[in-house]
């Protein structure tokens, strides 16, 4: 039987990504600003971090926060260096890494658009079928399970819920 979660008690701004789901806050690992020179598909953090002991696991999820977009963590390279799926993060930029992806998460719309989602039933499929939901209004919250917001989404300000 379906139910309308009502209730939440977490919430995590979406990065909308065609290919990176939305993270599970419940696995965050760390988050920083990355101290060092840039690399292209690198994350270079010499801050005094040390990668290979925080339990970093391979296809975690970076959000890249100061020019917002999201990558797989595809190697811990070393103690100040991670390779990622996408070149996003540059040098004296903000980070989060989550170790997992969530399981479903409802959205909370700020701004209103077309909102293009992966529903969290194929979130087990390999398959990039979305749903795109046509004019949500702002300030809407949608009763909906999803793993994923394209980047198609023209709807913005974007919160996932648990």
């Amino acid at each position: 039987m379906a139910y309308q979660r009502l209730q939440v008690s977490e919430g995590l701004a979406v990065i909308p990504s065609d290919t990176v789901p939305i993270p599970d806050p419940a696995t965050k690992v760390t988050s920083g600003t990355t101290v060092g020179t840039a690399v292209a598909f690198k994350l270079v953090d010499t801050s005094g971090v040390d990668f290979t002991t925080m339990g970093i696991q391979q296809n975690a999820i970076l959000y890249g926060l100061t020019s917002p977009d999201a990558a797989f963590i595809t190697a811990v390279d070393s103690p100040t260096t991670l390779s990622l799926s996408k070149d996003i993060v540059g040098a004296g930029q903000s980070y989060v890494i989550y170790n997992a992806a969530t399981k479903a998460a409802t959205l909370y719309v700020g701004t209103t658009g077309d909102l293009v989602v992966q529903m969290a039933s194929q979130r087990d499929a390999v398959t990039t079928d979305v749903i795109t939901f046509f004019n949500v209004p702002s300030s809407a919250f949608l009763p909906i399970l999803v793993t994923r917001v394209a980047q198609a989404t023209s709807a913005s300000n974007i919160i996932a819920l648990w």
